[in-house]
């Protein structure tokens, strides 16, 4: 439990923490650092400010699985998540926190079978992971009863007041009884402090700290290049460096195993990590990655979460992050320690509007760069060969091969002996022959998209209204709005790529699920300009 220490001194018990190891958790996150403790102590309600994916779940269903009970009559904890895939997430991450602790543990959400949820509510749920809407639903149907509830958590509240569902919470929280433990997590706007004031009587606040946008040891670049050619721009990146020793992320599971298969059929030495890794052939992956034994590791964004490696040379974007905050925890593990680390993205046409955007949220400094040409690889592959040769000598590690050398020396010229040997050992490797070719690709960096907005002249939409509109979702200046054309029940509008990112990231929040209000335009839609 070595590695767990730190989730021991912080008052958890060996059940949790053999849940922990089984997860592949090695050290708290500054948010569960600092919540854990205060939420286990149970003198006080919490609001926690943390970003996404600093282990917020944990920080709030670690305490909540420690200190309520097993076969309650009634439920015990109800989570409140403004979506249904962050009711999902929260469900299953804390299904595989409780460990052996007999709990039950549902997600309740719209779309979902009504009556599927009826039948699951009426098997003493012990935690409930729910949407605003579909709760009120069950409680105006008596089918969910929150009168002994011990905890209450808002996760992601702000989004929730985002998307319109402060009434909604407010329904909620006065079905709750007085007595019950309340957390907020959110990035504090105004409103949640007031729901905090008038439902939260003596509350601590947890704050972390936004983390740095960007790593000032990171050397962040791109390199513009199409989907079918990413592979062979990955083993260049790999083979000009002198000691690769680097993270690449992909999206999808069957990515990161498509990408290490590749690699280990190439001869690298790399190594996959995902969701259906078991926990033992985690470790071994992990502890071979850390001794660099392999010196890659393909991963996605989950199963990458609590790995703590310092000395990294690079990371890879192979996919870019859904994201941004994404973005700037892949980078991140580089630079470290005082050292230099390099953070690469390939982007492709099609994606490089979503680079933009996470420039845009980031305020990263992303430089473009040109993919090694062969000329270049095989020139570094020969001086690290002369590089490894002058330390074999000063070692005088080749006394063995005295004899043999001399043996050669006496039928051959020596710079044949030489070049037979270098043939010999290294094959094609020095010839160039084993790269394909890879051709030059450019985006159009000052390029504009066209937007479809579903409001029109029936809707009381003027061009200011718009505007206005835009200016107050996405901060979005009057300048960069051209060739807005108002019909009957739609709008268009013209924006650059970035800020087109920028407002569909936001009015796809505000869609609660549905299709949002502002979407890319067609081609067809598009002949209407």
């Amino acid at each position: 439990m070595e590695k767990l220490e730190k989730f021991k001194n912080l008052g958890l018990s060996e059940n949790t923490l053999k849940a922990l190891k089984k997860r592949g958790f090695e050290e708290p996150t500054p948010i569960q650092e600092k919540a854990i403790p205060l939420l286990l102590k149970g003198e006080c309600d919490l609001i926690g400010q943390a970003q996404t994916g600093t282990g917020k779940t944990a920080a709030f269903g670690l305490p909540i699985i420690e200190q309520i009970k097993e076969k309650v009559k009634n439920t015990q904890v109800l989570i409140l998540a403004p979506t249904r895939e962050l009711a999902i997430q929260i469900s299953e991450e804390l299904n595989s926190l409780k460990g052996s602790k007999k709990l039950h543990i549902v997600p309740i959400y719209g779309g979902q079978s009504i009556d599927l949820q009826l039948r699951s509510l009426r098997k003493n749920v012990d935690i409930v992971v729910g949407t605003p809407g579909r709760v009120i639903d069950h409680i105006k149907r008596k089918s969910m009863n929150l009168k002994d509830i011990s905890h209450l958590v808002l996760d992601e509240a702000d989004e929730m007041l985002n998307m319109g569902f402060l009434e909604d919470v407010e329904i909620i929280m006065k079905a709750t009884n007085q007595d019950k433990r309340t957390m907020l997590f959110s990035t504090m706007p105004s409103e949640i402090l007031r729901i905090a004031k008038k439902y939260m009587q003596d509350y601590e606040v947890v704050a972390i700290k936004k983390a740095q946008l960007t790593a000032s040891l990171t050397d962040q670049i791109y390199f513009e290049v199409s989907m079918s050619q990413k592979f062979d721009a990955l083993c260049r990146i790999i083979d000009i460096e002198h000691d690769f020793y680097g993270l690449i992320f992909c999206r999808t599971k069957v990515d990161v195993d498509k990408i290490g298969k590749r690699l280990n059929d190439r001869g690298y030495d790399a190594d996959s990590l995902h969701g259906d890794i078991s926990q033992s052939q985690r470790e071994t992956i992990l502890n071979k990655f850390k001794s660099k034994r392999t010196n890659i590791l393909v991963a996605t964004d989950v199963a990458a979460r609590g790995i703590d490696i310092n000395d990294l040379t690079h990371v890879i974007n192979f996919s870019l992050p859904q994201d941004p905050e994404y973005y700037v925890h892949r980078i991140g593990r580089t630079g470290r320690a005082g050292k230099q680390g390099t953070a690469i993205t390939f982007v492709t046409p099609e994606e490089y509007r979503k680079l933009l955007f996470i420039q845009k949220i980031t305020k990263a400094k992303i430089r473009k760069e040109k993919i090694p040409k062969v000329k270049d690889i095989i020139a570094s592959k020969k001086t690290r060969i002369k590089t490894q040769l002058n330390s074999i000598i000063k070692e005088d590690k080749y006394s063995d091969y005295i004899d043999m050398a001399q043996d050669l020396l006496g039928d051959q010229e020596p710079e044949h002996i030489i070049a037979a040997l270098l043939k010999h050992s290294y094959k094609d490797e020095l010839s160039g022959t084993g790269y394909s070719e890879i051709r030059e690709i450019s985006v159009d960096k000052a390029g504009t998209a066209r937007l479809f907005v579903a409001l029109g002249k029936a809707d009381s939409i003027t061009r200011g209204k718009l505007i206005k509109l835009l200016k107050q979702k996405a901060n979005i200046e009057e300048s960069k709005i051209d060739d807005v054309k108002i019909f009957d029940n739609f709008s268009f509008i013209t924006v650059p790529f970035e800020d087109a990112e920028l407002i569909l990231h936001v009015f796809k929040k505000d869609g609660k699920g549905k299709r949002p209000i502002v979407v890319r335009a067609k081609k067809k839609q598009q002949s209407k300009r």
